[in-house]
């Protein structure tokens, strides 16, 4: 039986029958393109300054801690995943190892690559736990993969990591708010808001433990970085936040008014919830089209022609191909006649 916060959520998505591709770019709640096209009018009138956004940003980042388990001050905001996994890259140690997952979301793995002198080992998903050893300084692993949904297997991983020290990143941009996520769980954790959380393009988030706080520089530290910011924006005097906030990057402040209204969605739901639901229409997709179940909220079959995905966006169904795989990916607005859909689509 749905509850009654998750029916009021759904309905704040209309009908978009037969998309199915959140997974690729999600689609905003009527709160958010309200409260978008309200700024764009005031912005229009001369009726907005920067410092009224930055209370929009304040709420935004607590609801996006409530989200994901860890106190306000202990998350940072940025505009891209890869920017704020480059601040992490930037502080591992000459000579030290970083272990990767095979195919993960280049964003968190090029960052690593980009960095000389340190040594990035790849691993199927599955042996990343076995792969962490006594020289392996971080971990990095996206929570759900981008290409085939999978999620991995965190308990294991965090049990490796803490019997050497290892440092845990994670990225949750293909969960939060699909999937249950506790921060707190992992030293590094980097999020992008514009699929799941169903947030305009531009907020991404970064959760940091105490343990690896200190060993981070904000080397894209900027005026909104200050302690106090309208008091940063000029040099050379330095006075950077004391928490998380050090890492914030310039905000793009239309982009948080339709965040607030969208994370705050989310943050006010039971995720477990909405991934039974998900995760459960995924089932129901697998079964009618023969192929395993995977309990994911992300479904991926063989499409290495393309064949299987150009039938279904010629019947108007939306979903993407990634890796010679089609991916379709159910989300709140979803529901049986979603499946029903690219059951009749395939098999005719």
């Amino acid at each position: 039986m749905t509850s009654d916060a998750l029916t009021t959520a759904i309905a704040q998505f209309g009908d978009p029958r037969g998309y199915l591709a959140v997974a690729s770019i999600g689609l905003p709640p009527r709160s958010a393109v309200e409260a978008l096209t309200a700024d764009l009018a005031a912005w229009a009138v001369a009726d907005r300054d920067p410092q009224g956004y930055d209370p929009v940003i304040a709420r935004t980042r607590a609801h996006y801690a409530r989200l994901v388990g860890v106190p306000e001050s202990r998350v940072a905001q940025g505009s891209q995943t890869s920017v704020l996994t480059a601040t992490v890259a930037a502080a591992v140690p000459d000579g030290a190892e970083v272990v990767v997952a095979d195919g993960d979301f280049s964003s968190i793995v090029f960052p690593f690559l980009q960095r000389r002198g340190i040594r990035v080992r790849s691993v199927p998903l599955e042996a990343l736990a076995a792969s962490v050893g006594d020289d392996t300084w971080l971990v990095a692993f996206s929570l759900v993969q981008s290409g085939t949904g999978v999620v991995a297997d965190v308990a294991a991983i965090r049990q490796a990591a803490g019997r050497t020290g290892t440092f845990t990143f994670c990225d949750v941009t293909q969960a939060a708010g699909v999937h249950p996520v506790d921060a707190a769980l992992f030293d590094v954790t980097v999020c992008h808001s514009y699929k799941w959380l169903c947030a305009p393009r531009g907020v991404a988030f970064m959760t940091l433990s105490e343990r690896i706080d200190a060993q981070l520089t904000p080397v894209q530290a900027g005026w909104y970085a200050g302690d106090d910011v309208w008091q940063s924006v000029y040099g050379p005097t330095m006075h950077l936040a004391q928490d998380a906030r050090r890492f914030d990057v310039s905000p793009a402040w239309q982009a948080w008014i339709g965040a607030e209204q969208s994370i705050g969605l989310f943050a006010g739901l039971d995720i477990a919830e909405v991934w039974e639901r998900t995760a459960g229409l995924g089932d129901q997709l697998c079964e009618a089209l023969g192929i395993p179940q995977q309990h994911q909220a992300i479904v991926t079959w063989p499409d290495a022609s393309g064949h299987e995905l150009r039938t279904l966006i010629e019947s108007g169904i939306r979903v993407s191909g990634r890796a010679g795989r089609l991916r379709a990916s159910f989300h709140l607005w979803n529901d049986e006649r979603d499946v029903a859909a690219v059951v009749t689509a395939l098999r005719g």
